[in-house]
Order: C-alpha cells, then structure tokens, then sequence
C-alpha cells in the first residue's frame, strides 16, 4: 500500500459533497474549502482530509509526507476540450492574424484546418504520438489531470484512424484519464469540396463502423458552423454516432447563431463548445437540458473574436465549463491556469466559478465527476500544490505567472 499525507496546506480547495457532480449557474459561487488544512491519499485515491488540529494520531505504514508549507492544494485542472494530436504548428497564419486576416480569409487561402489535415496525413504515426506526448506533458506540469483529445485533422479514413489510434496510445500511457472524440466532421477535404453527401456518407458508412469496431472513440464531434457543417448535417451525423454508442460533443457558435446548440441538446450532447456567440434562444435550450456550456476564452483571446456570454449563462443557471481548446491554429496553449485566468478577466466570471468550471464541470464534461473534478474521499488523488498565496483570487489575478510547485498523480508526487 503506498500512501501520501500532505500537511500544513494553506487552503484545501474544491471540497464539494462526494455526491455534487455538476454545478449549475448559480451553484457555481459556492466553492468549499478548508483552511489550514491535511490530507491523506492512499493507493492513488484520496482517503481522508481535515483542518490540522483533526490529524489522526493513527497513520499508514510506509507513508511519504510533504509540506505544503501554506501552499494551497487544488484538483487537477480537468480540460475537456483539446486537439492535441497535430503534425505541426501555424506560426504563419499567426502573422497572417496579426496583419489583418481573418479565421475564414485563413481557411480560403488553404490555411486552417486543411492546412494542418495536409501535414498530418504526410506524418508517421510515431511522429505523431511523440510530439502530442511533449504537449501532454506540459500540460499535466501546468496542472492538468483530465483531459479530452479530438481526432479531425486527418479528413480521411486512414488519416482519422491514426490520430485516434494515437490519442488511444496516450490514454494507455499517460497517468491521467484520457477521453477521445471522433471528429473527422472538422472540414470538408479538398476533393469532397463540391460533394458535401459524399464526405458525410464516407463518415457514417466507412468511418463510423470502423471507429467503433476498434474502440477508438468516446464521442462524435462535429464542427456545427455556416460553411462548415450544417444542422441538417450534424444531426444526420449523430443519428448515426448513436448506433455505435458515441455520444454527442459539438463545436456550436464560434463564429454565428448556427444552431448548433439546439441540435446538441436535441441528442442529449454532453456538451456544446464554444458559444461565442448566443441569443436568448439558445440559453432557453440548454435551460432545459443538462448539456454543459464549455467555454474557450483563450480562443477567443488568439484569435480576436467575442468573449462568450458566461454571466448570461450562469445567470440562467446552464451549467458551464472551462476548457483549453489547445490546437495548432486558433488557441496554440493548453494552459489551464491561464484559461481561468481569462474566465475571470474577460467573461467576468468570480475566481470561485472559474476554478468551478475548470475543475468539476470539467470533469463533468468528461462524464469523469464521479472520479475527480474535486476533494472527495474515493475520488483520483490527482492534485497540485502551489507556492504559498494571500487569497484564492491571487491564482487568476497572478496571470502568466505560475503558481504551481507540486503535481500529484495517483496520490505520487510528479
């Protein structure tokens, strides 16, 4: 039996019921904590926690201790909307951003998602896993402990099967759970540029069956987006997802009132990702319904379009969630730290619903809450540590510069 105590912690952070999974809008003010605080992992679980004065005379055997010296202990960042897997950067559409153009001119002119599909079908599978495993890693040092990584940018059965067998490879190594999304509905190829039934009927009658045959994917994304795929598209597209178990995570909003949102909700989408642009109408569909809201502020933040509506959100008591949206063209980071930073700076959320939204709707977005997201007895012991701070609000307040020193993984220190 290995176990871990860590004491003397300034303040114990996200310590929810064990039965609170999800908050909704309002819910999300209340953040537990415990000051002057312990706890106690055993066999990569947490096993207890309390104030100081409340430390059992009776430990362990074999017990490492740490000190956390003031420092205040949260879960790990749970990041429920990634990319991770791509063959390179776009360093040039990001000068391209800064002269003028905009995200459409970009994928006229042969950038964006093409662009990145082109150089990950000339790339090795082994390639790829390399480099999205540096990407990870930094990630989990940025305190990260769950996370969603989309297929997308192969556009073609092979090249979408060697992304998820990927992202499956990362799973199977990595000390973190790993949840993957099909999402070869990202683009329409060059050659399905003019037959947009003929890449949709590739996706439902060859891809589909061979995804779900291999066990490769958790869910079915589509990019729901004037130009891209429409909600006819879309819910044709989940219809079809839904005879193989996948369940719906949709790009919704980023750049118009799609309808995206509302066909999400129609097929009971665990989530609907971006909003950055809603109306009443789309609030009052997912009031109804218990889609979480995930919001991607950093994107916004790259690539200079609107912040999304959160007090709106909130205020209507839709769940929301906080993610990086980490790929190589419209939010090159996987920073959480950051992303809350920005929840608080930009869409006006208080540093207790961001760090709400970053942690326990996150892994609620990952259908993980029953397994982390928060402090719980029984739940993954994966946690950070960071320096010694004033108050909870100095984490955001702090931008750009980290205040995490320790990574728990399974109840080991990283």
């Amino acid at each position: 039996m290995s176990a871990l105590l860590i004491t003397n912690i300034g303040c114990l952070t996200g310590t929810h019921p064990q039965d609170t999974l999800m908050l909704r809008g309002r819910q999300m003010q209340e953040l537990p904590v415990i000051d002057n605080a312990w706890i106690l992992c055993e066999d990569g679980k947490i096993a207890d926690f309390g104030k100081m004065d409340s430390l059992p005379a009776q430990l362990p055997n074999a017990l490492h201790r740490h000190d956390a010296k003031g420092g205040f202990v949260f879960p790990s960042w749970c990041d429920s909307h990634t990319h991770i897997v791509f063959a390179a950067p776009r360093e040039e559409e990001f000068v391209m951003k800064i002269d003028g153009k905009s995200y459409e001119d970009i994928a006229a002119a042969g950038g964006g998602i093409l662009n990145s599909a082109r150089k990950l079908q000339l790339a090795s599978e082994e390639e790829l896993y390399e480099s999205a495993a540096i990407r990870l890693n930094d990630m989990i040092r940025q305190g990260t402990g769950a996370v969603e990584i989309k297929s997308g940018y192969g556009l073609s059965t092979d090249s979408e099967l060697k992304m998820l067998r990927v992202i499956r490879r990362l799973k199977e190594s990595f000390p973190i759970p790993v949840k993957a999304s099909f999402l070869a509905a990202h683009a329409y190829p060059a050659e399905y540029k003019n037959d947009h039934a003929g890449y949709i009927k590739l996706i439902t009658d060859v891809m589909l069956p061979r995804v779900a045959a291999e066990g490769l994917a958790d869910y079915m994304d589509t990019f729901c987006e004037q130009g891209f795929f429409s909600v006819e598209d879309t819910d044709r597209l989940l219809t079809e997802a839904a005879r193989y178990g996948l369940k719906p995570k949709i790009h919704a909003n980023q750049l118009s009132i799609s309808g995206g949102v509302q066909v999400g909700v129609k097929h009971h989408a665990v989530s609907v990702d971006h909003l950055e642009v809603t109306d009443e109408e789309v609030i009052q569909s997912l009031q109804s319904s218990n889609t979480i809201a995930t919001l991607l502020p950093s994107c916004s933040f790259y690539i200079n379009i609107p912040f999304a509506n959160a007090r709106g959100l909130m205020n209507a008591d839709i769940p929301v969630a906080l993610a990086s949206d980490y790929n190589p063209g419209s939010t090159p980071s996987g920073n959480m730290n950051l992303v809350v930073s920005l929840a608080c700076i930009k869409l006006r959320m208080r540093p207790e619903e961001a760090i709400n939204a970053a942690t326990l709707n996150g892994a609620a977005a990952l259908e993980l809450s029953g397994q982390t997201g928060s402090i719980a007895k029984g739940k993954m012991a994966n946690l950070f540590i960071t320096r010694k701070m004033p108050s909870l609000a100095f984490l955001p307040y702090s931008f750009g510069q980290s205040q995490i020193e320790t990574i728990v993984l399974g109840g080991k220190i990283s």
